[in-house]
């Protein structure tokens, strides 16, 4: 099976970035006892606080479907959905990579 890759660029709304920040923990928490979930990494841009990428590597379809029904997903969205000003979701499979 094909690995899933994900890049999900965000921009919350202005000074909501610590909000955001708290409202993944939980998510990226559950990402790490997901075994099918190879690379899970929330990161922000050195030169503003409100913005944000999420680089996600899968195992499969499978694993991508049991990370976004989580009870964590699930508990987060609706705290995410008021913070996000803007979003933009790149999917594809990893070709070559270090460290995973």
């Amino acid at each position: 099976m094909t690995q899933v890759a994900l890049l999900s660029r965000v921009r919350v709304k202005a000074g909501a970035g610590e909000q955001f920040v708290a409202a993944m923990k939980g998510v990226v928490e559950q990402a790490r006892e997901e075994g099918g979930t190879l690379l899970y990494v929330l990161q922000q841009a050195r030169d503003d606080a409100e913005s944000f990428w999420v680089s996600e590597i899968y195992a499969d379809e499978k694993a991508l479907e049991v990370h976004r029904r989580s009870a964590a997903m699930e508990a987060a969205a609706p705290v995410l959905g008021e913070l996000i000003e803007t979003a933009e979701l790149m999917v594809g499979e990893p070709l070559a990579a270090k460290g995973i």
